[in-house]
């Protein structure tokens, strides 16, 4: 039986990379470290784990995986943090409506993350 994601992976090849993604997700977003290790660690987000490697090795490059989309409680406000710490905000929080049945409203925003990560925040309404 599959219960749920249980994480999402990132690697990064520097220290710096790796404090600046550690910062971004656990002191700016306010996510708590439930594992360190030498090499990684991971942060629960509330309904899974983003696991960070500080040993990655290799050009950053996307492939299928397209972003992460934190479930928030206030899109506006988690923006204006992001903003804040220096990141960028590349589509500014709106309002849209995914078109299924029932149709899903919802208030979004995107922005990079220190990994060059895309990140949504996703509020339903």
């Amino acid at each position: 039986m599959i219960r749920g994601i249980h994480h999402i992976s990132m690697k990064c090849d520097d220290p710096q990379a790796f404090d600046r993604a550690k910062n971004f997700y656990c002191s700016i977003l306010g996510m708590k470290t439930v594992h360190e290790w030498d090499a990684g660690i991971m942060i629960d987000t509330g309904s899974g784990l983003l696991e960070i490697f500080s040993n990655g090795k290799g050009s950053l490059q996307k492939g299928a995986l397209r972003h992460i989309a934190l479930d928030v409680d206030d899109t506006d406000l988690y923006a204006e943090k992001i903003r804040a710490a220096g990141y960028e905000i590349f589509e500014e929080p709106h309002d849209v409506v995914i078109p299924c049945d029932p149709p899903l409203p919802a208030r979004i925003a995107f922005c990079y993350g220190p990994l060059h990560e895309e990140i949504e925040l996703f509020q339903e309404k």
